[in-house]
């Protein structure tokens, strides 16, 4: 006896499974959440990058108050021939305060270059500069700051949000906005420490006018969400952050190491 089952005829256009529309719309939807869920393979390393900098950057950040409460004061940045570590050792004045590097070394950072010099995640080096007040600068030296006194320090660091204004005229190393124009374009102006990753492209010859403003040799830094390549203003893609004095008084009295 022959079964029903094997006599049962399918509706036209159809198989045992999806009819091909069907199917065409399935693989449309799977294409079009694919495509907005997978970036290029590029992005996606970038992207990952960039993250684990501002990771790295935020531990040094942390290492830099750890050393303050076990030390009483900021280290000096590294130089190209210190390597890896502050320099002079022992802090004191230092040979270059606005563009040094991260002193690897004296801090017992993990992720170093040959030399000894704390590294962002594109492996360039991390710049790092130190406010300056009196000689020997009180925030480098150890017992300055707590000799000089809280009420009197006055870190002389400062980030802007826009480096065409940094150097308005008859006063050089400031943003503008410490005239009184534009006061929400002041990031910070009173900042003992700058972190600087300088991004992919690193500090080589830099074309945006904001990562140049990085990479000289004074106290003033800029900062604003990453660009992407643009004919008007090159590409800014460094990562910055910074140490806030108060932050820092805060570690080192529960350190002890103030007032």
């Amino acid at each position: 006896m022959t079964s029903s089952r094997s006599n049962r005829r399918l509706p036209p256009g159809r198989s045992g499974g999806f009819s091909l529309a069907e199917l065409a719309i399935v693989l449309l939807v799977v294409s079009v959440l694919l495509g907005g869920l997978l970036m290029p393979l590029s992005a996606q390393i970038e992207s990952r990058n960039i993250e684990e900098t501002r990771h790295r950057l935020d531990e040094i950040r942390e290492a830099l108050l750890g050393y303050a409460a076990a030390n009483g004061r900021l280290p000096c940045p590294a130089t190209a021939a210190s390597n890896g570590a502050e320099d002079p050792a022992g802090g004191g004045d230092c040979a270059v305060a606005y563009a040094g590097f991260v002193p690897g070394k004296t801090l017992g950072i993990v992720t170093l270059d040959a030399g000894g010099y704390a590294l962002d995640a594109w492996g360039n080096r991390i710049g790092y500069a130190v406010a300056r007040q009196g000689s020997p600068n009180a925030y480098t030296t150890q017992g300055g700051m707590r000799t000089l006194g809280m009420a009197s320090l006055a870190p002389d660091l400062r980030v802007c949000a826009d480096a065409t204004l940094l150097f308005p005229a008859g006063a050089p190393n400031k943003c503008a906005q410490d005239e009184g124009t534009q006061a929400t374009k002041v990031l910070t102006n009173d900042a003992v420490a700058v972190l600087v990753s300088f991004g992919r492209n690193g500090a080589t010859s830099p074309s945006d006018p904001d990562e140049v403003a990085n990479a000289n040799d004074d106290r003033v830094f800029v900062f604003h969400p990453r660009a992407a390549d643009e004919a008007s203003r090159g590409r800014f893609d460094d990562e910055i952050t910074w140490l806030s004095r108060f932050t820092l008084f805060s570690r080192m009295i529960s350190a002890g190491q103030l007032p």
